[in-house]
C-alpha cells in the first residue's frame, strides 16, 4: 500500500483560527486564564462558531500567532503538503495583535518563514465575515488587493452560508479578481445548489470551499464537471457539522465518478479532530477511493492553488512517482 504522506499534495481549504495543535490551544488558552472547548460534536453551526471563536482568543501576543502558523505549516509539511493556503479573517485577533493589515503581515511572514524551514510554500487566503456585512467585506476586499502579490494569494467569505447570499459581496469580489486573486467562497455546504450558482455566476469563484451539496441539482454537476472550478472538500468537517449524515454518505466519490475537480482538506483540524494525513486516509479507508483516485485529488489540490508553476511541476511529477512506485 503506497503512502500517503508521501503523495505531494497542498493544503487549501484550512482556517487558522481552527487550526491549532490541541496541545498548543490547551496551553495558549490556560496562560490567558481561558476555557478551552473542543466538543465532540456541534448541535449547530453557532455552537461550532463559538467555539472557533474560543480558540481565536486564545492567541493574544504576535509571537503566539507566529507560532501557530508555524506550527500549521510543519503540520502540512508532514502530511506531504507542498504548498498550504490558510485563510483567516483579519478581525480574527480582535485588534490583539494590531491593525487588520499589521495581522495580515505577522501571518504572511511568519507563514514564509515555516515555509522556507519546512520546504513547503505558503499563501493566505484574506476572507471577509458574512456576519459583518457586504460594506466590511469591501474594505477587506481593498486591503487584500493592497497585498496581492505580496503573500496574500485569495480572497475568501466564511461564516454561517445562510446569513447573507453570495449577491451581497459582488463588489468585495470584484475587488479582489481584479488584483489578481483567487475568488475561492464557501458554498454549498449550509446551503444547497443555489448558493453554488450564485457563487460561480456572481463571486466568479475559481473554486469553492466544500461544494459539495452539488450533488442535489445533477446540472450543475455536470457543470462544475465541465471546469474550471474545483471544490476544496471537508468530509470530516462535512460529517461533525452534519452536512453529511455519516462519512460513508459523503458525496466525494460520486463527485470524482462525475468529473468533478476536487481537493481533500481538513478545515479546521483542531475542531474536527482531524488533519491532512487523515482526510486522505479516510478517502481510501471510509469512503474507499482508489490510489488514482487520491493521485487525482492531490493533483487538483495541487494545480487549483496559487502556488508558483515551478512548485506545481514538481509536485505532479511527484505525483507521477508516487503512482508509478
Amino acid at each position: 500500500m503506497r503512502d500517503l504522506s508521501a503523495l505531494p499534495k497542498a493544503h487549501l481549504h484550512l482556517h487558522l483560527d481552527g487550526a491549532l495543535r490541541p496541545s498548543t490551544y490547551r496551553e495558549l488558552a490556560a496562560a490567558a486564564g481561558l476555557p478551552a472547548p473542543l466538543p465532540t460534536s456541534y448541535g449547530s453551526f453557532a455552537d461550532f462558531g463559538e467555539t472557533i471563536m474560543a480558540a481565536a482568543r486564545s492567541m493574544r501576543t504576535r509571537d503566539e500567532v507566529g507560532r501557530v502558523v508555524r506550527e500549521i505549516v510543519e503540520d502540512a509539511a508532514a502530511a506531504g503538503a507542498r504548498w498550504v493556503e490558510v485563510s483567516m479573517w483579519p478581525g480574527l485577533f480582535g485588534g490583539r495583535i494590531g491593525t487588520h493589515d499589521e495581522a495580515i503581515a505577522v501571518v504572511v511572514e511568519a507563514g514564509r518563514a515555516a515555509a522556507a524551514a519546512a520546504g513547503t510554500g505558503f499563501g493566505l487566503v484574506v476572507a471577509a465575515n458574512r456576519d459583518r456585512g457586504p460594506a466590511e467585506a469591501v474594505e477587506v476586499a481593498r486591503l487584500a488587493a493592497t497585498r496581492a502579490g505580496g503573500g496574500v494569494v485569495g480572497f475568501g467569505l466564511d461564516g454561517d452560508e445562510t446569513a447573507a447570499p453570495p449577491a451581497d459581496f459582488v463588489d468585495a469580489f470584484g475587488i479582489a479578481r481584479a488584483a489578481g486573486l483567487l475568488a475561492v467562497p464557501h458554498a454549498g455546504e449550509l446551503s444547497g445548489p443555489s448558493s453554488i450558482r450564485d457563487a460561480l455566476d456572481l463571486l466568479g469563484a475559481d473554486r469553492l470551499m466544500h461544494g459539495v451539496r452539488a450533488v442535489e441539482d445533477p446540472a450543475l454537476v455536470s457543470r462544475l464537471a465541465e471546469g474550471p472550478t474545483s471544490l476544496d472538500v471537508c468530509p470530516t468537517s462535512n460529517v461533525m457539522l452534519s452536512v453529511v449524515l455519516s462519512l460513508s454518505d459523503h458525496p466525494l466519490p460520486r463527485l470524482l465518478d462525475a468529473g468533478v475537480a476536487c481537493s481533500v482538506n481538513a478545515d479546521d483540524p483542531l475542531l474536527f479532530d482531524t488533519d491532512l494525513l487523515r482526510e486522505y486516509e479516510r478517502c481510501r479507508d471510509g469512503l474507499k477511493l482508489t490510489d488514482d483516485q487520491l493521485a487525482a485529488v492531490a493533483r487538483t489540490s495541487v494545480l487549483a492553488s496559487a502556488a508558483p508553476a515551478q512548485v506545481k511541476e514538481q509536485a505532479s511529477a511527484g505525483i507521477d512517482a508516487w503512482l508509478a512506485s
